[in-house]
């Protein structure tokens, strides 16, 4: 064939490839024509079905509400996907954070701990901490036997909203580990989420959560505190989940003491400080899983499809925060920080988390501005707590303390100043503003700040002093049951002395696991 003819059939098979691909191409352009044109009259015909000028606002057929249910049922699974997760979050965030020879402990114990959860909060933890009882805890619904087919006046199927809260449970489970890593046994790991999953977050979560929790219908007639007119408020659980872990956290690290050779800046300014974290791509990567999971935990905690300013505000509040938290506690690391005139990856990324921590209690009830502001001030906290740590001399790898227990504290006590007073309550068919929650700043006096404070105080008090007896009484049990491993085995690394296996293929070779399940020794050990 000359050169022309196959120029010819080239040109000729581009020509037909183009007519193939420009079909292609316009079917994709009117598919996503016709599609958007789909939306649009679901956005048109939709809001008819369910709320017709024919009904009053509150009155609906027995179809619509079925409707109304299964679209806020919808909402609440997509939300309890995300929380759930954030376990993959909070994995890398505590892996990357940790020295390299904790990294399969530290995926264990929160693999571990998702599955042990999972069967707690089915058998009693949903039970003590969202059926009805007394004032302080639940005593129906174990192992979900009578419960009913949905929750409460939600109208969201009582498994749905269990799976939803399991994904807030184990959230609260994971979090006092991040606080103990490196010295803690995998044996002594499951003792204590035993407690902390089975007892400490539902039976005390109860008291604010619970239909008749003493903190949640306080100030109501004929309850705690009635002259107060306030009830205690954790729209998503800056006190619930985050203080109750944080502070759990705090307790554990106080009992086991720091790892073998921490040394704190306080006794050497040049050489003390938390060791380097062994992989902060990693540690990074976490934390915008978890920033990103979060959108399930705050806006999914209306349980309400229908509320959209909610859902939208709440969002529009949770990124504003994160950033601001962020920002904040970058910029005082680079101005007092250890590394000053350095821009530090940890303490931004625990900023951002710490933003995300505060803005959940109040992240309903504030402003952008006012989400701005008080994520600003978590930043601070961020900043502060790490070095208070320091100063006192108590090893949290992760920052756990600061970030869930510290900045839930603060998240809590800033409704009372920050609530708008343009926001009331929300409801399965909406939300309800007609008595909208006013912080101090707001013009609101001094009462929600009260509220705030009393439970946020009751709870962190309550949750300190049962974690503490608790991590105390297993660190006095035998080995190897006991809280604290065994010096040999810190030393060695807990991915050598607890599992045998190391996280990296390149350090495979320097493990004689055969010797280790026969009580032999380690030919050598990992380092950080």
């Amino acid at each position: 064939m000359n050169p022309l003819s196959r120029l010819k059939n080239q040109f000729s098979t581009v020509l037909q490839l183009g007519k193939r691909n420009w079909r292609i191409g316009l079917a994709i352009f009117f598919g996503k024509i016709i599609g958007t044109f789909v939306v649009i009259a679901a956005m048109m015909i939709i809001p008819g079905m369910i709320a017709t000028p024919a009904h009053a606002a509150d009155t609906y057929t027995a179809h619509e509400t079925t409707f109304i249910n299964t679209v806020n049922t919808i909402w609440t699974l997509v939300a309890a996907f995300l929380v759930f997760g954030m376990q993959a979050g909070f994995v890398m965030l505590e892996a990357g954070f940790a020295r390299k020879k904790e990294t399969v402990n530290v995926l264990m114990e929160c693999i571990f701990d998702t599955c042990l959860c999972g069967i707690l909060f089915w058998a009693i933890g949903y039970a003590f901490m969202f059926s009805t009882g007394n004032a302080f805890i639940g005593y129906h619904w174990f192992f979900l036997s009578g419960a009913p087919a949905t929750y409460l006046a939600t109208g969201i199927p009582i498994l749905a909203h269990w799976i939803f809260q399991y994904a807030f449970a184990d959230t609260c489970s994971t979090i006092v580990s991040g606080a103990m890593i490196g010295r803690t046994s995998f044996r002594g790991d499951i003792l204590y989420s035993i407690g902390i999953t089975g007892f400490i977050y539902p039976i005390i979560g109860h008291w604010a959560w619970g239909p008749d929790g003493f903190l949640a219908l306080m100030g109501s007639k004929g309850n705690f505190l009635e002259s107060l007119g306030q009830g205690f408020r954790d729209f998503a659980g800056s006190t619930v989940v985050h203080t109750i872990g944080g502070i759990a956290s705090l307790a554990g690290a106080i009992v086991l003491g720091p790892r073998i050779g921490r040394v704190f800046r306080r006794d050497d300014k040049l050489k003390g400080g938390l060791p380097p974290a062994h992989n902060l791509t990693v540690a990074a990567v976490g934390a915008f899983i978890l920033w990103f999971g979060w959108y399930g935990f705050n806006p999914g905690s209306t349980l309400s499809a229908m509320d959209m300013q909610g859902i939208g505000r709440i969002a529009a509040n949770t990124t504003l925060a994160a950033c601001a938290g962020g920002m904040v506690a970058m910029y005082f690391a680079l101005w007092f920080g250890p590394t000053k005139g350095k821009f530090d990856v940890g303490f931004t990324v625990n900023g951002l988390l710490g933003g995300l921590v505060a803005i959940t209690c109040p992240c309903y009830w504030v402003s952008p501005l006012g989400a701005i502001l008080l994520g600003a001030i978590a930043g601070v906290v961020i900043f502060v707590g790490t070095n208070l740590l320091e100063y006192f001399r108590i090893d949290d790898p992760v920052g756990a303390v600061p970030v869930h227990g510290l900045c839930g504290i603060w998240g809590t006590i800033s409704l009372g100043f920050f609530a708008s007073g343009e926001y009331g309550a929300t409801g399965p068919t909406g939300a309800d503003n007609s008595a909208p929650v006013k912080g101090l700043f707001y013009g609101g006096g001094l009462d929600v700040l009260k509220a705030q404070f009393i439970g946020s105080f009751t709870i962190t008090v309550a949750t300190f002093v049962v974690a503490f007896a608790m991590m105390w009484i297993i660190n006095k049990m035998p080995n190897p049951w006991k809280l604290r491993v065994e010096d040999h085995g810190e030393k060695a690394g807990l991915d050598i002395f607890e599992h045998g296996a190391a996280a990296y293929s390149e350090d495979e070779d320097e493990i004689d696991i055969q010797g280790l399940f026969e009580g032999g020794s380690v030919k050598n050990p990992l380092t950080a």
